[in-house]
Parts: C-alpha cells; sequence; structure tokens
C-alpha cells in the first residue's frame, strides 16, 4: 500500500552508521535532513555520500535536505557550566562578559541589549527559564527570574512576541550555503525568515554557489505567522516548515495548533509545499513506541494534507531511529485511508489561467471520475506533478521525468512518486511506450488498466504541459 505523506528523518550519531541508515531507508524514508547546526561541513558531505549510496543500494528516491543554523541567539558559557537560577532572584545578559558565574552570563548575539526594553520578557533553553527585563544599562540587560531552574551552556533565548532583529543568514550560514551546493542538495531550510527578502538573499547566494536546491522556509519567527508576512515568505520560497518549536516560544504553545492548520493550508492554496516538524514522535527517542497523544499528532498533521513529517531527535541521536520511521509510516497510511475526497468542492476556490496549471487539473478532474489506476505526468521540471499534489483526488501521481534533480525534488510531494524516463527525441509515439513501459516495469500498472497521462508538446520543452491523454495500458505494448 502507497503512503502518500512523506517522512523526513534527520541523521546523527543514532543514524549515521551505513547498516542503521540502510535499514532506515528500507523502512521508508523519503528525505534526509542535514541538520547544520551540529558537525563540520567535511561531516556534512560524507553523510550525503553515504545516504546516495544507501538509496542507490535499496533502489529508493531518497532526497536530502541541508538545514541552515540560522541566528540562533544563545547565551555563553559559564565557568562551572551551569547554574540555578532562582525566582525572584536578578540575573545580568551581559554582552561583554567572557565566562559566566550566578550572576552573569555572555551573549554570543551581542546586539541583544539594543532589541530589548523594560517590560520585554526573554525566554531561555525553549522556554523553561523565563526572564523579565528590568533595565538595559549600555551591554548589559538586567533581568529578574520569573521562572527558575537549570541553566547550562550555550542555551537559546527568543522574545516572547519576536521582535529581535538579528538576520536571517549569518556568516555561517553563507558557507553552509556553499557546502550545501557542493553536497548538491535538492532543498535547502532558511531558519527564522522574516520577509521574502530574506528568502531571496538566500536563493541568490545558493545559486552563486553553483546550487540548484528548492528553499524550504522554517516558520519560526512571531514576525512570520502573520497573513501578509507569510504570503511573503511564501513568494520567496518554494515551501514553508511548520518548526513548532521556536514557533512556540514566540507565540505561545496554545497558538501553535491552529497556526498549524492555518500555514498548511494556505501553503496548499499557494502551490507551496508543507513539512510539518518538532517533537513529533518525541517519546521514541527513548522509548520504541510512541504516546498516544503522538498518533494523534501525526495522524492530524497527515488529515490537514501537509506534505510531509519530519523527525529530528528521533532519528538523530534517539535509541529507536528505524522503529520511530516505521510508525510514522503505519501512522501515515492509516490517516491517509480516512481521509474525505472533496475535489469538486476543492475546485470551487482554484483560479487557474495558465495551459499547463488547466491541464493538472483536467487530470485530477478527470482520475478522480473514472477511478484510473494512476496519474502519470511527463515533466521535466515536475510543475505539474506539484500542482496535481495541491489537491487530493485519491489516485497517485507518478512524476515521469529525464531530470535527476526533479526526480529527487519530486520526493517530497505529497502523493508523487518519482521514477526516471529516457525522453526518445520528439517522437509522441515512442514516448507513449516508454511511459507505459516505465510504468510496467516498476509494477505500478498491468495490461488492461486505465490511466491517465499528462505532457508536452513539443517534447521535453519545460513548462509546456498541454495535453492530456486516458490511456489503457497494453495497446501501445501490443505489436
Amino acid at each position: 500500500m502507497f503512503r502518500s505523506t512523506k517522512i523526513v528523518a534527520t541523521l546523527g550519531p543514532a543514524s549515521s552508521d551505513p547498516a542503521i541508515l540502510e535499514r532506515m531507508v528500507r523502512a521508508g524514508v523519503d528525505v534526509v535532513r542535514l541538520n547544520f547546526s551540529h558537525g563540520t561541513a567535511e561531516d556534512h558531505l560524507a553523510r550525503a555520500a553515504l545516504v546516495k549510496e544507501m538509496a542507490k543500494k535499496c533502489q529508493r528516491t531518497v532526497a536530502i535536505m541541508c538545514d541552515l543554523q540560522g541566528p540562533k541567539i544563545r547565551v555563553g558559557k559559564f565557568k562551572e557550566g551551569k547554574i540555578t537560577l532562582e525566582k525572584g532572584k536578578r540575573f545580568i545578559l551581559d554582552a561583554a562578559c567572557e565566562l559566566g558565574n550566578d550572576e552573569r552570563v555572555g551573549l554570543d548575539y551581542k546586539e541583544l541589549p539594543r532589541d530589548v526594553e523594560p517590560g520585554a520578557v526573554l525566554l531561555l533553553d525553549d522556554g523553561k527559564i523565563v526572564l523579565e527585563v528590568v533595565d538595559v544599562r549600555g551591554d548589559e540587560v538586567h533581568t529578574l527570574v520569573r521562572h527558575g531552574g537549570v541553566l547550562s551552556n550555550n542555551k537559546g533565548i527568543n522574545r516572547q512576541g519576536g521582535g529581535l532583529t538579528a538576520p536571517a543568514l549569518t556568516a555561517k550560514d553563507m558557507e553552509d550555503i556553499k557546502t550545501s551546493a557542493q553536497i548538491q542538495a535538492d532543498y535547502l531550510a532558511v531558519s527564522f525568515p522574516k520577509t521574502g527578502a530574506d528568502m531571496y538573499m538566500a536563493r541568490e547566494l545558493m545559486r552563486a554557489a553553483g546550487g540548484k536546491a528548492f528553499l524550504i522556509a522554517k516558520i519560526e519567527r512571531a514576525e512570520a505567522v502573520g497573513q501578509s508576512a507569510l504570503l511573503d515568505i511564501m513568494r520567496g520560497s518554494d515551501g514553508i516548515m511548520v518548526a513548532r518549536g521556536d514557533l512556540a516560544v514566540e507565540v505561545g504553545d496554545a497558538s501553535v495548533p491552529a497556526l498549524q492548520k492555518k500555514m498548511i493550508r494556505l501553503g496548499r492554496e499557494q502551490n507551496k509545499l508543507t513539512i510539518t516538524a518538532t517533537q513529533m514522535m518525541e517519546s521514541m527517542v527513548t522509548s520504541p513506541v510512541p504516546t498516544r497523544a503522538e498518533v494523534s499528532d501525526v495522524a492530524n498533521a497527515v488529515l490537514d494534507g501537509t506534505d510531509a513529517v519530519m523527525l529530528s531527535a528521533e532519528t538523530a541521536s534517539g535509541k529507536y531511529p528505524v522503529e520511530v520511521i516505521e510508525a510514522m509510516d503505519r501512522i501515515c497510511i492509516e490517516a491517509e485511508q480516512t481521509q474525505p475526497l472533496n475535489l469538486e468542492q476543492d475546485f470551487l476556490s482554484r483560479v487557474f489561467t495558465r495551459v499547463d496549471q488547466s491541464i493538472a487539473m483536467a487530470a485530477l478532474f478527470t482520475a478522480y471520475h473514472l477511478k484510473v489506476k494512476c496519474i502519470a505526468s511527463l515533466t521535466e521540471s515536475g510543475s505539474t506533478a506539484l500542482w496535481m499534489s495541491r489537491l487530493n483526488c485519491g489516485v497517485p501521481i507518478y512524476a515521469l521525468t529525464s531530470q535527476t534533480s526533479t526526480r529527487y525534488r519530486c520526493a517530497l510531494l505529497r502523493d508523487v512518486f518519482p521514477l526516471m524516463v529516457k525522453y526518445i527525441g520528439h517522437d509522441r509515439e515512442e514516448l507513449m511506450r516508454e511511459a507505459e513501459d516505465t510504468l510496467v516495469r516498476n509494477g505500478v500498472v498491468k495490461e488492461g488498466d486505465l490511466i491517465v497521462l499528462t505532457f508536452g508538446e513539443p517534447i521535453g520543452k519545460p513548462g509546456g504541459t498541454n495535453t492530456m491523454k486516458i490511456v489503457k495500458i497494453g495497446e501501445h505494448l501490443r505489436p
């Protein structure tokens, strides 16, 4: 049984052994995430090569996503490695401090004193510690501890409600973009963008480095969730990630479920990819089975229409990197079986003026009513397959492409399964035979099955899909 929703798994110490990675690929990983917050460029290059080797061995299409660290704002280091903050005590965040103690700690983001004012609330270590700013004196931010606890080296800082001015792309990110181009990453995830301009800059830097990756904007700032800001970011991106960790710290955890649904819905309306991330199966870092709440969380993301669900620590450092993928695979398939089909209703809110988009919508409508075996889209860029995947017609979509880059980028599209074909000159009949033969050879269809086929004429021209054909398998294969 095919799974429409894709699985993204983060590589780390728990999943870098070739035998473990091979089992993960066989269990159903569609995209491997390389987290540039950890490790060196050499580490990432070696892991990317291993992913490609294992995918080839398992004969599966596994894309690679490089995830930039972004401006992670952190406290510095303590003389003793950690301290305990008590509620009601004063504590200083000091941009000039080198080694912290019970009274103060340094900052890796030296502009923090310029970004806050008395009354601002700062959340440390993913919200576990809460500080209220009472005064700003030069490089020092004087605070009152609202909620205390243990604070150790390099823990993150967020401002409640957003408002920190740190740029989305740091000097480290710019170097990491060069590494992602060297890896030939299929996707590049940009952390903490506030506007579409952040995404355009990332795209320019990537193109200058020779990369061709699709851009994923990680929505994790309060400033990014407003309707106009979100649309602006989407226009500069190929997709978004609902990054629920930092986002929850900035906007409040209770706001995240509704924002998740809004972002997934808007992403599909804008023909953008959506990935739902953070703590989806967190208990499986140490447990071989998920909690019932986690099962519901993953299932709800599937029912919302997300393209992919993502695993972070669960596969990077957890004890059960293979089992968590198997569990997520099982949950996604079960949830998809109960998803209602509302294609005709979905069509009412769609406006399309391009020929290739019109063909994509016509293919969905035809497949939905004829109950064909599959839709086969002969595509150079993957755009037709992307548009088809934005609406659910209950029929799998096979992206038949001669472009290796398109094959891997399609690995993240919901409902889409990429297969390689060779374009035979400009002969339409030869191409039809090649498409059918590819589907039969991969066990997708058998003789007598009905499919919907889309392609463009002249053959091989990107963005030129202008033809839809209903085909009975075998008619072209007979001598």
